[in-house]
């Protein structure tokens, strides 16, 4: 008994040993500074390109705060983490970092200080940035205007207020490593893959997570919800219909730089994406995302909609359905579902409408769809809010008839889920 009760002990000891070391452990691949340059002004330049193209500002800026400053919730399903200061001031920000300590965390998910930072900040994905680019980003966040405002800790529940619990999560669900080149692709191809897998944190959003927050399938794109937003983000991989199967790289690329295109526009949470980063980025590393995005395989196991049952009920909600579609619907999607693209998006085969979730289209119609203004699209057009016009019922059944028109094919809509939505705000 005292034999197997040492080997329980021994085993116990090494799980735990294993754990503290995967959690714990830092990677020191490509960590020397990049050498001094130069020109330490298109250093800073490239920085602030890099901030944008990681969406930065999107987190660590509250609206109608200032820069960089830090502040805004991040909500999460456990809870609500503030986004940092990360403006150059020398108490509050990262005004006494050095590029090691900026590194650090960019790769490792650790602060200055060896605290474990919360995966609400990126670093799954950052970890893939080069040194190089990091000290780029240094350089230029050493730049901002300085802004005192102390950094408020995570609001989290039990027990993910416990902060050493993230030495088992890391050691379960994180590797750091910079992104490492594929030899039988391409320059494009790869560079493409760089921006999406590590700056641009796709994976955030376009990946299913599980219970305990953490994406498990690699670099899997198939689209998931977002809780907390109350958004679906579509898949990026190549099945028909909801992923990117039909599209064209060029049609990507305009959606990616514009938010808008022959095939879709963008809205929520993505609409913003592209307001505040993507339209900043080059034509080169925009189709090189496209690129890479259209090379997505196919899901093993695409999410699939199917067509309702033909009940009385569901003829009757069809029918009211197209009769709100003509009323306040077709001068703009035609009677075809054809659409005007890329002002007025064809209905007909669009994706949005074609996922098992219907949450997206019941938002538009309730709160309206508005792609971004962009340099590409500066006055783009937008769908008027239909809530306070439209009862749950007659919602349900326009989503439900414009789900299951043109070719369409998908599940009916009820009046009790429209009702859910209708007093979450459009974010």
């Amino acid at each position: 008994m005292k034999r197997i009760l040492s080997l329980v002990l021994v085993v116990l000891l090494g799980a735990l040993g294993l754990t503290a070391y995967l959690g714990l452990r830092e990677d020191d691949v490509g960590a020397a500074a990049s050498p001094t340059v130069v020109n330490a002004e298109e250093v800073v330049k490239r920085g602030a390109y890099l901030a944008r193209a990681g969406d930065c500002m999107a987190c660590h800026t509250t609206r109608g705060g200032a820069a960089y400053a830090g502040g805004r919730a991040i909500q999460t399903p456990f809870g609500a983490i503030h986004a940092p200061n990360i403006t150059s001031d020398k108490e509050t920000g990262l005004g006494n970092w050095s590029a090691d300590d900026f590194w650090r965390a960019i790769h490792n998910g650790k602060s200055k200080d060896g605290k474990l930072l919360y995966p609400a900040f990126p670093y799954p994905n950052y970890t893939r940035i080069t040194r190089a680019d990091s000290d780029a980003m240094y350089a230029y966040f050493r730049t901002v205007t300085p802004v005192h405002q102390p950094n408020r800790e995570p609001e989290l529940r039990f027990p993910f207020n416990m902060r050493w619990l993230l030495v088992g999560w890391r050691a379960l669900y994180f590797r750091p490593g910079v992104y490492d080149t594929q030899p039988q692709q391409n320059a494009e191809w790869n560079r493409g893959a760089y921006l999406v897998q590590g700056l641009g944190h796709c994976s955030a959003c376009h990946a299913p997570r599980n219970f305990l927050g953490a994406t498990t399938r690699g670099d899997d794109l198939s689209g998931a919800m977002i809780p907390m937003l109350n958004w679906y983000a579509a898949s990026l991989t190549g099945e028909s219909g909801e992923g990117l199967d039909k599209w064209e790289v060029q049609h990507i690329a305009d959606l990616l730089k514009t938010g808008v295109s022959m095939r879709g526009a963008a809205s929520g949470p993505m609409a913003e994406v592209v307001r505040e980063s993507l339209q900043h980025l080059d034509a080169k590393d925009i189709r090189a995302m496209a690129v890479y995005l259209k090379s997505l395989p196919q899901n093993a196991q695409p999410e699939q909609t199917q067509a309702p049952p033909r009940t009385p009920d569901t003829e009757r909600m069809l029918v009211l359905g197209a009769s709100l579609y003509e009323k306040h619907c077709v001068e703009c999607h035609k009677a075809s579902g054809a659409g005007e693209p890329p002002g007025y998006p064809a209905l007909s085969g669009n994706r949005a409408l074609l996922l098992a979730s219907p949450v997206n289209p019941i938002r538009a119609v309730l709160h309206g769809g508005y792609p971004p203004s962009t340099a590409g699209n500066p006055r783009p057009y937008g769908m008027p809010p239909f809530s306070a016009i439209l009862s749950d019922d007659e919602v349900a059944a326009v989503v439900s008839y414009v789900r299951n028109s043109w070719g369409n094919q998908g599940t009916m809509v009820s009046p009790g889920l429209v009702n859910n939505y209708r007093s979450i705000a459009l974010e």
